[in-house]
């Protein structure tokens, strides 16, 4: 324990949270299936409902998330297949060899994550995630030391701070897809176009500030060369080499004849082989995909943008960049592998949404934080809103269909431009993101760590953002 003593204030702070974390944290699953017990017994005690209405509701919320969770998992696997073509996946071994050191490294990762995931937070993750491993094993062969768990929080930092208010941000995109709930219940008068949100100058400024705010906090985090803790101790050594081989069927997702119908490729490939792997019956659909997304936001600007448009274009580019229909169709299974710990959770989440929802506990929490705002004060009250229910609803699109009527309204009242108060919210959201595991499954499937490895350095980075977001949000100009 007497080098744990060394270093700064803020490394022995990150180092003491995440000893705690690692001692204590339940697995992803678990942790949601404790959040469905603590929304029960809330609902009972705060808001009087029974406990067969409890579970009344968390059955008929089981299925209310359906189309949005398949929109959630499109954007995690079409950003996958992305990050995973061969050129991606150079192009990060090329970034690997950058840094000199392990602060240089960790910062590195937190910058590319966070720009990546501002583009499309499902590449963002699976990038940060990629650099992450991938940067690890370069340390261990180069002999640097770096701590491979603040590495990991590092490659997850795009779905803690950046993501929510970029181009593939749930509640932005969502208030500016025609039919979208808001506008048919009344809430909203029209949509809201992504100018008032992920193009706005307030979102734009925050994106810059918040990346060199937390690229700062990586930095400082970052422990001494004897506190620090390589890759191998958490991935066996035999699973770092040739990891590149093992990730990815180079050949095939280079739009190369696979050998799956030819068993060992000696035998003359059947025509439906050929068709399988034509470039040409992939690449012209690709192509015409790609077109008509170009099209879109050529005719009707950057005001298109929303999650239909959003996962239109990325699967099109995907399979442009493997042109290969079988190599695209055999890329897209291992994405969705990738994504099995969400869908198994997302309807556990959607429970306790109806929990929350039907018993009336969520506005209750809402009203009872959006009543003591001012219009100055708002945005960082809607911000703490976002972040509070975020751990009981770690979906974003999904917690702002709870939370996001009474925002709105407040906002409303207290003339705050409606704009505002969705990056607002959409900053609380992603901020949480930091404590709560749920999206950080296929971060912890391809970086091969548990969630309380990696949680303790997330947590702290979360507390270190808190002063820096409440004076941002309150102060940057809307």
């Amino acid at each position: 324990m007497a080098t744990r003593e060394r270093g700064t204030v803020v490394q022995r702070l990150g180092s003491a949270i995440a000893d705690v974390v690692e001692r204590w944290m339940p697995s992803p699953f678990l942790f949601a299936i404790l959040l469905s017990y603590v929304v029960f017994v809330a609902g009972i005690l705060v808001e009087g409902a029974g406990p067969a209405a409890m579970v009344g509701y968390w059955y008929d919320g089981f299925w209310t998330l359906l189309t949005f969770g398949m929109q959630m998992v499109l954007i995690l696997a079409t950003g996958y297949v992305v990050a995973y073509h061969p050129l991606v996946r150079r192009g990060i071994e090329r970034l690997t060899r950058i840094p000199n050191d392990g602060r240089q490294a960790v910062v590195l990762v937190g910058v590319i994550a966070m720009v990546v995931a501002w583009v499309q937070w499902g590449l963002g993750l699976i990038v940060g995630a990629v650099l992450a491993r991938e940067m690890g094993r370069q340390a261990h062969e180069r002999g640097l030391s770096v701590h491979y768990p603040l590495l990991c929080v590092a490659g997850y930092m795009g779905m803690g701070l950046t993501w929510h208010w970029g181009l593939a941000g749930s509640a932005p995109l969502l208030m500016n897809t025609p039919g979208n709930v808001f506008v048919e219940q009344g809430i909203v008068d029209g949509l809201i176009s992504t100018s008032q949100t992920v193009f706005s100058g307030y979102s734009l400024a925050l994106t810059v500030l918040g990346i060199v705010y937390a690229a700062l906090a990586l930095y400082l985090l970052a422990p001494t060369r004897e506190n620090s803790t390589g890759i191998t101790e958490y991935v066996p050594l035999s699973q770092l080499r040739g990891t590149e081989s093992a990730d990815v069927d180079t050949t095939a997702a280079d739009g190369g004849t696979t050998t799956s119908a030819a068993g060992d490729g000696s035998a003359e490939p059947t025509p439906s082989d050929r068709i399988n792997n034509s470039q040409v019956v992939g690449g012209v659909i690709a192509l015409t995909g790609v077109g008509v997304a170009v099209w879109t936001f050529a005719t009707e600007g950057l005001a298109a943008l929303n999650l239909n448009v959003m996962n239109f274009m990325f699967l099109f580019i995907g399979l442009a960049l493997f042109t290969s229909p079988e190599a695209y169709e055999n890329e897209f299974g291992e994405a969705v592998l990738a994504t099995s710990g969400i869908i198994l959770q997302f309807p556990f989440y959607a429970g306790i949404i109806g929990m929350m929802n039907s018993s009336g506990l969520s506005t209750t929490l809402a009203e009872t934080l959006v009543s003591v705002s001012t219009p100055a004060t708002f945005p960082a009250v809607a911000w703490i809103t976002a972040g509070i229910i975020n751990f009981f609803v770690p979906s974003g699109g999904g917690e702002w269909t709870v939370i996001g009527e009474t925002i709105l309204q407040a906002a409303d009242q207290l003339g705050v431009p409606p704009g505002q108060a969705v990056v607002a919210y959409a900053v609380g959201d992603a901020h949480t993101n930091l404590f709560q595991p749920f999206w950080a499954l296929p971060l912890l499937g391809i970086t091969g760590m548990r969630a309380r490895d990696v949680f303790g350095y997330a947590a702290t980075v979360m507390l270190l953002l808190i002063p820096f977001l409440a004076a941002a949000l309150i102060l940057i100009p809307y």
